[in-house]
């Protein structure tokens, strides 16, 4: 039977750092997407709250600033109609048989910094995947949303664990070339106050990394590193 992948990408928001309209990140949902189609999977692309979802525009191949230019695979896949009605009407994480699915993975963005803080039912739906020993990814700002979910004795459930994520490395540059403090908090520090071990390599590397069934990427060039992961952790 083929595996069944739950992919999820934050609802969109505005940033109450620099104001503007912000969503999740194209490489990181597409570029796992396009790798786990080619393993076979069936993915589902859902959001807290469901309901239409945006790229971030600095992803969007098209968009004047040309940040995002050469990423042809995204490219590929927002100019097609069927992917593009995927994301105009995700379902709800809240309505899915989360048990019908093998792994989940949560995308990365601006807006899950000021998104996933209130997606409760994500934080449960990472502890439920994690607890059934499935593999259970996040990358880039996706892996905020880990910060949120609790042990059942109330410990952060990132203590002892090892993870990636946008590095403050890569913090740094994002406001220099802003010329601001572009997100409201850190990820890398947060984690390490929680008493998790955050590793990362060099700023934009793509890199991915493994603690058992738990896996994270570091930012928008890891998606198919973490995907390639899955996959591993899947097929094993």
């Amino acid at each position: 039977m083929s595996k069944h992948i739950l992919m999820i990408v934050s609802n969109p928001s505005t940033s109450t750092t620099v104001g503007g309209p912000v969503g999740f990140w194209a490489s990181e949902l597409i570029h796992p997407y396009d790798a786990f189609q080619q393993q076979g999977y069936d993915i589902t692309i859902a959001s807290s709250n469901g309901g239409p979802v945006e790229v971030d525009a600095l992803s969007d191949p098209d968009d004047a600033s040309g940040y995002s230019a050469d990423d042809t695979l995204s490219k590929t896949y927002l100019d097609r109609p069927d992917f593009r009605a995927l994301l105009a009407d995700t379902p709800a994480l809240g309505s899915l048989d989360l048990d019908a699915y093998d792994a989940i993975v949560v995308c990365g963005g601006q807006a899950p910094m000021f998104t996933f803080d209130k997606a409760t039912n994500l934080h449960a739906a990472i502890r439920r995947f994690y607890d059934a020993d499935k593999p259970t990814a996040a990358l880039c700002h996706g892996t905020s949303a880990l910060l949120y979910v609790k042990n059942d004795d109330g410990t952060p459930f990132l203590r002892g664990k090892t993870l990636t994520g946008f590095a403050n490395s890569e913090e740094d540059q994002a406001d220099a070339m802003v010329g601001q403090k572009v997100m409201p908090f850190r990820i890398e520090d947060e984690a390490t106050a929680q008493g998790a071990t955050f590793v990362t390599k060099a700023p934009w590397t793509a890199f991915a990394t493994r603690d058992g069934h738990l896996i994270t990427g570091q930012q928008q060039h890891s998606g198919a590193e973490t995907a390639r992961l899955v996959i591993e952790a899947l097929e094993a």
